[in-house]
């Protein structure tokens, strides 16, 4: 079992006292005079380091009957970042309650798809953050009628249900144990001009992150592959259809210096929860860029890349399945080429979305349809066909599980396994679909070009020898030295 921050209090109070902004997310600082739990970064002034007391979660304040602080709003704070660099049990097990596994399945539906007896799964997450996977959920649900709240003129009751409670009675009694305040009363506390959603089923959010954070790889990679009906770049904004458990979405991903602008269209608010963690998935946003440029400045031939643009993320993708047939459909061939076999699988296959400002018109054809297009229709060659109608197949039949519970070593070794998958698609899939912070790719001749130019060795094995040293931000290094390149995935689009 992990130890986390919050058992080091010497450490917790230095960050609080400094109000270091870098650890919110990491633990939270419950104040045992005023029953309130906070963010370090909260802005009054510091408690007296006797009335502190640090959890791990948002979840375990509120099992220990804290309420979260008005001023600081501790529940909007970026996810902790152990759940993105882990592949055990606990850190799988949060990112399905992230993607809303516990709201649709319940606590049975957890513990299939992580192989284990709820029993384990709730003793683990007790041991480790303080709250079971129920008082997790709720945490979550609580954030969700919040950011409804707070932002849209909907009902109560609509915001209830889209937030997963099953009653209005909880929905009521959770908001008032929660914030101290009733959902009217919160509503009533927000700024005139906050509350949008004129357009039914449209959100806009912030989605917070932990500076620094450079755009330009992380958008300039998602433009510049955008498969065209289902991704574009717009106004600024990288934008996307989302396939989801209710229905599907459309979202319009903007970077700003502080935050993320997020605008979300949804054809069932139920899925808002899980359309806010696919796209803080994708964007990397609960990395700790301190901790990982760090590490990789040490290295004297990565530093000055590091210096130059710190912050880089990995571009992740908001569909494992999706983003595995696109890996097929890039092998050894150009960026151009790929989007447009993505384009006409898509154009073929997808279901068909109305886009109100025009543009997307489909969302990537499921595994399913896939696996039942007839292969001699597919244009490519026939070794490359093969990879891919294996690859569907085991998606669709379940015999291939790609998702936020997997275990990244034992999936990466499944790909191997199938025909066509070699180590570099087997590790793009780890890295950006799988979001294994470790990935890396010391065959792919954009890192081996720059290896050569940076005075790394350029070999793979020399290469991975030499890497072991940025263990385990690897997938970070990947974006440094991918960098170095005048491509256009490393350019925010003009």
């Amino acid at each position: 079992m992990q130890t986390g921050m919050h058992t080091d209090t010497e450490r917790c109070v230095r960050a609080v006292q400094s109000k270091d902004a870098r650890f919110d997310g990491w633990f939270f600082t419950a104040v045992l005079t005023t029953r309130i739990y906070c963010r370090p970064s909260c802005p009054v002034v510091p408690p007296k380091p006797e009335n502190m007391t640090f959890h791990p979660s948002a979840a375990a304040c509120q099992q220990a009957g804290f309420r979260a602080c008005k001023r600081c709003r501790p529940d909007t704070s970026p996810g902790s970042p152990e759940w993105n660099r882990r592949a055990d049990l606990t850190a799988r097990a949060m990112r399905l309650i992230a993607d809303g596994v516990v709201d649709r399945e319940g606590v049975p539906g957890l513990a299939a798809r992580l192989g284990y007896s709820t029993r384990q799964i709730e003793r683990q997450l007790l041991a480790e953050l303080g709250a079971g996977p129920l008082a997790l959920a709720r945490a979550q649900r609580a954030q969700t009628a919040r950011l409804l709240i707070e932002t849209t003129p909907l009902p109560m009751a609509d915001v209830a249900f889209a937030a997963g409670f099953s009653s209005i009675r909880t929905f009521n009694d959770t908001v008032r144990e929660v914030f101290a305040l009733s959902p009217s009363e919160l509503r009533a506390r927000t700024p005139k001009g906050r509350v949008t959603g004129t357009t039914p089923g449209t959100l806009s959010l912030r989605l917070p992150f932990r500076a620094p954070l450079n755009p330009d790889n992380l958008f300039g990679h998602l433009a510049a592959t955008a498969v065209p009906g289902v991704e574009e770049w717009r106004d600024g904004a990288y934008r996307r259809t989302l396939r989801l458990p209710y229905g599907h979405g459309i979202v319009a991903l903007t970077p700003t210096p502080d935050h993320i602008a997020c605008r979300l269209t949804l054809s069932d608010l139920r899925d808002l929860t899980v359309a806010i963690s696919r796209c803080r998935r994708l964007l990397d946003l609960d990395a700790d860029p301190t901790a990982i440029d760090d590490q990789l400045r040490a290295d004297p031939l990565l530093a000055p890349l590091v210096d130059k643009a710190p912050g880089r993320r990995v571009p992740r993708t908001v569909d494992e399945a999706e983003f595995a047939v696109r890996a097929v459909l890039g092998q050894q061939v150009s960026t151009a080429a790929a989007r447009t076999h993505a384009a006409r699988l898509v154009t073929a296959h997808g279901d068909a979305v109305d886009d109100p400002e025009g543009g997307l018109t489909h969302l990537f054809p499921a595994a399913t349809a896939l696996a039942a297009v007839d292969p001699e229709t597919l244009a490519m060659p026939r070794t490359r066909r093969t990879t891919l109608t294996t690859l569907v197949s085991h998606l669709a039949d379940g015999s291939l599980t790609l998702g936020v519970e997997c275990d990244w070593s034992e999936t990466r070794a499944r790909l191997l396994a199938l025909p066509g998958f070699g180590p570099w698609t087997a590790d793009v899939i780890a890295m950006r679909a799988l979001g294994d912070p470790d990935a890396f790719l010391p065959t792919d001749l954009g890192i081996r070009r720059a290896a050569g130019e940076l005075g790394l060795p350029s070999t793979p094995a020399a290469l991975t020898a030499r890497a072991a040293a940025w263990r385990p931000w690897r997938a970070y290094a990947v974006q440094y030295l991918w960098a170095t390149d005048s491509h256009p995935i490393n350019f925010l689009p003009v």
